[in-house]
């Protein structure tokens, strides 16, 4: 999921699976999921919420 149009700058594996991307002030500009569609009973739906 991209958040900013900012270039990447580094990237961490913050827990196995999900990588975070960072631009070079360290805001998270990025998120992957790795085989997230292993780890949803329905891959084609994705349902996010901002809070």
């Amino acid at each position: 999921m991209k958040l900013s149009d900012a270039e990447v700058a580094e990237s961490d594996e913050e827990k196995p699976g999900i990588i975070l991307d960072y631009d070079k002030e360290g805001n998270i500009v990025g998120i992957e999921l790795l085989d997230a569609s292993h780890k949803t009973q329905n891959p084609a739906t994705l349902i996010y919420e901002v809070a």
